[in-house]
């Protein structure tokens, strides 16, 4: 599938799962909401992504001298950091777990999620119809 798709197919189905695993924690801030002393937990992994990738903030190649060629990127060894443990400050209302704030990134999470799924069955749909003409 490599020829058909490239690497972007691979890349996206490991984004896909981090989606899901942040989806997860997510949940279990919001299931935890009313847990005395429980601290929200977080899965980031946009910033590695990009420096896995070479680009910088803005999604352009970014390269430390002109004679280098940007890296090839494998998405097999790519995973997130759940930013699990911490020093709680224990500031009353602030540590709790915040409902809105979980909602919000439960909401955009879902959102790139799906979009993200959008793509791929694009790219099988495409694939299905170049294989029904093509048998014509």
């Amino acid at each position: 599938m490599k020829g058909l798709f490239g690497n972007h197919i691979h890349l996206t189905s490991r984004v896909l799962d981090m989606r899901l695993e942040r989806q997860n924690l997510v949940t279990g801030n919001i299931a935890n909401v009313d847990t005395p002393d429980y601290k929200a937990r977080r899965l980031e992994f946009e910033d590695k992504l990009q420096q896995a990738l070479n680009l910088d903030a803005r999604g352009k190649m970014t390269r430390t001298q002109k004679s280098h060629m940007p890296a090839v990127f494998s998405a097999d060894g790519f995973q997130g950091d759940g930013l699990q443990e911490f020093k709680p400050r224990h500031v009353y209302g602030e540590d709790s777990v915040d409902m809105d704030k979980e909602m919000a990134i439960m909401s955009k999470n879902g959102l790139m999620y799906n979009a993200l799924a959008s793509v791929i069955k694009k790219n099988f749909e495409g694939l299905q119809k170049v294989i029904a003409e093509g048998g014509k």
